[in-house]
């Protein structure tokens, strides 16, 4: 595929996100596009206040601005607004859940070394992702440098190994004619399940239990991968 034509494609789907932020927000929509600024404040506040004066509370402050608040906040959103799976579309005048749940998280996509610390002790991240809303199983291995999008989409089985730089997105976005569809659905990976380096997954994608996935593969949405030679629909 020509690079050019996918500069041009992302350029306008970039454009096409903007107007759509700008036009046909709602108020919870551009209250929630601030939530990564004021969790920064919440930390740069904090930060602050250990160097003038250090003390375990203000080191409880700082990781509860940086771990819990964000989730939190994400959990009373989606009590009141959860996440619907199926077509939808950004541009209109209806407010998105996926939208605000996104900017919850943004700051993890922004600054991906506040998870990869996590995984960096057992058994902390599979945790985390539970307290998102994802379904986690026992004995997961996750490598430090990985990419999940929807941090509340995914069901992980039991004994699932994450190879180097895995990612993973229960969503995608496409520009249709004036507006911006988007397709959320979860990604679930069964047991005892080998993710490959650099492998890729799409919304709705099921992995099947004792499947070795190659590195670099690309699994399109709602695929399901038996095998390393046997995708179905």
């Amino acid at each position: 595929m020509n690079p050019e034509r996918i500069d041009a494609s992302m350029y306008e789907t970039t454009q096409k996100l903007e107007e759509s932020s700008k036009n046909s927000m709602t108020f919870l929509s551009t209250l929630l596009a601030f939530f990564p600024a004021l969790v920064m404040l919440m930390v740069l506040i904090s930060f602050l206040w250990i160097c003038s004066c250090p003390n375990p509370f203000n080191v409880t402050v700082l990781l509860f601005s940086l771990y819990a608040f964000p989730v939190l906040v994400y959990r009373i959103h989606h009590h009141f607004y959860p996440i619907q799976e199926g077509i939808s579309y950004l541009c209109g005048k209806e407010y998105s859940p996926w939208w605000g749940s996104h900017q919850i998280q943004v700051i993890y996509i922004t600054f991906p070394f506040l998870e990869a610390a996590l995984r960096l002790i057992p058994g902390v991240f599979s945790l985390w992702l539970r307290l998102w809303g994802s379904k986690v199983g026992q004995n997961v291995y996750w490598t430090p440098q990985l990419e999940i999008a929807d941090r509340g989409l995914l069901e992980i089985g039991d004994r699932v190994v994450f190879g180097h730089a895995v990612g993973m997105s229960s969503h995608v976005i496409k520009p249709r004619k004036n507006d911006l569809m988007l397709y959320v659905k979860k990604i679930k990976i069964g047991n005892d399940v080998f993710l490959g380096a650099k492998s890729g997954f799409a919304p709705g994608v099921t992995v099947k239990n004792e499947t070795f996935v190659p590195v670099f593969t690309q699994i399109h949405p709602n695929k399901i991968f038996i095998n390393e030679s046997n995708i179905k629909e």
